[in-house]
């Protein structure tokens, strides 16, 4: 993928829910860059419109909309940031007709070929996705503990099997987080996303210590559905009896970073980022789409 332009016009966002979005905006203007945002009605805040000068409201099936409009504000370069349930992507989408014709194509119909075979067609109208994080680099989690606590020898060895097992899924794109008590997976992360995992695992054991781990994907392209883990991932786990916290260093971004480890360490959790898995060279055999 090639490095982004450094041109301060010509740049869009495609805006889903929670803070990503706001985030994009505010580090792309402090160096001095005004984007135009294409917002999702399904899923971003009207709190963008404060923000942003120039704001576009769009429905998650509204393709070509999407792009003729990133056409008439000039965007050659652009960011998808936020969530977008993974439900709503299959159950409340009305494809107008370019959709409709992707999404017949599709041989998978998961989240990433969704999202990826969009990323194509943007591409092909000359429309660049970059990195989701180009802008937000310092909320990136580097490689170590990053809290005052670091994992205890259970937790160590809870997160080193989480570790084992959420790789395994996350290369299947099942999940990206799975929930460990003494070795043993609790539960799996599918469509639900990251808090209802963690919680359904309380539900499970019933106030046993858990430990939390939230992976990439094999090759994860920086552009599409980075993980992310918040202030309310932190107050998920305190809730659920959840002790540490496993993520991918270079892959993660630290939502409030400062008062995401402020919480947790109020809370005794431990955070470790740890090198993310290197993809096997034969991934290309196994139909992974590497960029």
């Amino acid at each position: 993928m090639p490095d982004a332009n450094t041109n301060t016009t010509g740049w869009g966002l495609i805006a889903g829910n929670g803070r990503f979005p706001f985030l994009v905006l505010e580090g792309a203007r402090s160096q001095g860059i005004e984007m135009a945002v294409i917002a999702l009605k399904e899923e971003a805040s009207p709190e963008l419109e404060k923000l942003a000068k120039r704001v576009h409201w769009v429905s998650l099936g509204e393709l070509s909309k999407t792009i003729d409009l990133m056409h008439q504000e000039g965007v050659k370069q652009a960011v998808m940031a936020g969530q977008v349930k993974h439900n709503k992507i299959f159950s409340a989408i009305r494809p107008d007709w370019k959709l409709a014709k992707l999404l017949f194509s599709l041989p998978r119909k998961n989240t990433d070929s969704l999202i990826g075979a969009v990323a194509r067609v943007l591409e092909e109208e000359g429309i660049q996705l970059v990195d989701s994080t180009l802008f937000l680099k310092p909320l990136v989690a580097g490689a170590g503990v990053l809290t005052r606590r670091a994992p205890n020898d259970r937790e160590a060895e809870d997160l080193a099997y989480g570790l084992s097992v959420a790789r395994q899924i996350a290369s299947m794109d099942i999940g990206q987080t799975v929930v460990i008590a003494d070795r043993a997976c609790i539960a799996v992360e599918a469509m639900e996303g990251t808090d209802e995992t963690i919680a359904r695992a309380a539900r499970i054991t019933g106030g046993r210590p858990l430990v939390v781990v939230k992976v990439s994907k094999p090759g994860q392209d920086m552009r599409l559905d980075v993980p992310v883990v918040g202030l309310p991932n932190s107050e998920q786990m305190r809730g659920s009896g959840a002790t540490a916290l496993a993520v991918d260093a270079g892959r993660t971004l630290l939502f409030d970073r400062a008062k995401l480890i402020e919480s947790a360490d109020a809370a005794g959790i431990a955070i470790q980022a740890f090198p993310p898995a290197v993809p096997e060279r034969n991934d290309a055999s196994k139909g992974i789409n590497k960029e």
